[in-house]
């Protein structure tokens, strides 16, 4: 107040400043923090939509759609008397000219009386040249029955020194680290029930495989389903997820009763392991996920697919009855209701980060139209890796495949089924307008590059048109929407052109917004390169 003593209008006067000086400083840094974070580097990567991170609108009828991989062949029937009705658990990757592929063989005898495993849990192997026709070799390693004459690769017993009690799962891969030696250039996570944990195995030809470490690398974890690592070429370091329970009875969320959730840490040297932590999502559903099959995307590795198994129990119902191998069902409901009246199919889900992912609550892979075989506890368990395989159609380009189970456990028939499934290049999610039109505009990016490349499909009267904006969103003179040629057709790779031509160089390392305009289209990916 005027009338105030002098000290303490002055001190007043003081205080006024120091805030009206905060104030000024926090929105400066806040405008500082947004000019830092709104433009996205994405260098020369190629995007794909599985999350919305570079999306800034949609406008129109534009909309992310998720697609779904398309039913082929059976890859491989597991009939032999080491493999049997609950075979599973899958790795499959391309190395050189080759493709290999591991899982678990294992039966189990039901009847009223009785369910067991009728024979230990081995990991064996398969290869293929085209990724679509899969032989088994007879590699001689391991007995069973008194003959060595199988492709078994890892039994329990005393392995390289360590005595191991294989557990149902284990996971291997192609180490692309280029700092591993010779004897350790394909690596294992190898489940082990006594002692418990995850053992790490090695390998020099990805056919004899012995432990890394006399203990297991990762001992607090339920396991009960096939456990992940692999080398991460963008942070240089090893990463690995398994599985667990949120939530349940005890401190450690290590005993059923709560939801069947993920767990991941990293690794220098694939046998130390840190940054233990509960994978998150960017939703609140409670969805049980019984597998992870997270892995660095081929195309774009700076982004992890994981194509989780979905777990649901819906109890018996009209329904449930009306589902394939009813007899079957209730034999195993008779041993526990779960076992007759749980469902299984896989669903879809990307990171950044590693830790932290989108999830898509619609199904990414439905058991399909019912028939012997599938709608049971045990389908659509995918396997871990996805692969670039041959078009049947000449002249297509390479699609990606996708194995996944089925005939698991209907029968008492010691047989089980391995499917193969496929998706177009980047196919997983695109942003898509019908014919009344839509908008993307993506939020403000720098690249590197000297043209734009899309993946794409339109109907014959659709198009796709591009313009490039500075970061309020004003169009660049050359970029225009009216400067950009109709863009039509159906491919993976497509360069734009506007009425300069295609060369965006001296835009390159400038803050950009992206405007897709799509009339009866399809928008996969986009990359620019070089």
């Amino acid at each position: 107040k005027m009338n105030a003593p002098k000290y303490v209008r002055h001190y007043l006067l003081f205080i006024v400043v120091v805030f009206c000086l905060t104030l000024t400083s926090t929105v400066r840094s806040q405008q500082t923090n947004v000019s830092l974070l709104s433009a996205i580097d994405i260098s020369t990567n190629r995007e794909l939509f599985l999350d919305e991170l570079l999306i800034d609108k949609l406008l129109g009828k534009a909309e992310r759609r998720l697609h779904h991989p398309e039913l082929r062949e059976v890859a491989i029937v597991h009939s032999e008397p080491w493999e049997g009705n609950t075979s599973g658990y899958h790795s499959v990757f391309k190395d050189g000219e080759i493709f290999r592929m591991y899982y678990r063989g294992s039966q189990i005898n039901l009847t009223k009386e009785k369910f067991i495993d009728t024979h230990p849990f081995y990991i064996c192997y398969a290869e293929s040249n085209d990724g679509i026709h899969w032989k088994k070799p007879n590699l001689g390693l391991y007995e069973f029955n008194g003959s060595k004459n199988n492709n078994i690769v890892l039994a329990s017993g005393a392995v390289g020194g360590v005595q191991l009690n294989l557990g149902d799962n284990a996971s291997m891969f192609k180490d692309d680290n280029p700092t591993a030696s010779p004897d350790t250039r394909y690596k294992a996570i190898v489940f082990s029930d006594n002692p418990k944990g995850l053992f790490a195995f090695k390998s020099s030809n990805g056919i004899h495989w012995l432990p890394m470490n006399k203990e297991p690398v990762i001992t607090a974890g339920a396991f009960d389903s096939q456990n992940i690592a692999f080398y991460d070429s963008i942070n240089k370091e090893y990463r690995a997820y398994w599985r667990y329970f949120k939530g349940g009875t005890s401190e450690s969320s290590l005993t059923p009763g709560g939801i069947r959730a993920v767990r991941t840490a990293v690794s220098k040297d694939f046998i130390n392991w840190t940054q233990f932590e509960d994978v998150t999502y960017f939703d609140s559903l409670a969805i049980q996920l019984y597998t992870n099959q997270v892995k660095p995307y081929s195309r774009a590795p700076h982004i992890s697919i994981g194509i989780p198994n979905r777990y649901i129990e819906r109890g018996w119902s009209p329904s449930m009855r009306a589902l394939p191998n009813l007899n079957h069902r209730e034999l195993r409901s008779s041993h526990h209701l779960r076992y007759g009246t749980a469902l299984t199919d896989a669903m879809v889900m990307s990171s950044r980060n590693g830790t932290e992912f989108s999830r898509w609550e619609e199904s990414f892979l439905r058991p399909g139209i019912e028939r012997d075989g599938t709608w049971n506890y045990g389908q659509q368990y995918v396997a871990w890796g996805i692969v670039e395989t041959k078009s049947e159609l000449k002249g297509a380009p390479n699609e990606l495949s996708f194995y996944a189970t089925e005939n698991s456990w209907t029968s008492e028939a010691p047989t089980s089924d391995l499917r193969r499934y496929t998706l177009r290049l980047d196919g997983f999610v695109s942003v898509h307008a019908p014919t009344s039109g839509g908008e993307m505009i993506t939020k403000p990016l720098k690249f590197k590059g000297n043209v734009l490349s899309l993946n794409f499909a339109t109907s014959v009267a659709g198009e796709i048109l591009v313009e490039l904006q500075d970061n309020n969103g004003k169009p660049i003179e050359g970029f225009r929407l009216k400067d950009c040629y109709s863009i039509f057709g159906d491919t993976t790779e497509r360069t734009v052109v506007w009425k300069n031509g295609s060369d965006v160089s001296k835009l390159a390392g400038k803050e950009v917004q992206l405007r897709f305009v799509l009339n009866d289209a399809d928008l996969y990916s986009f990359q620019f390169q070089y």
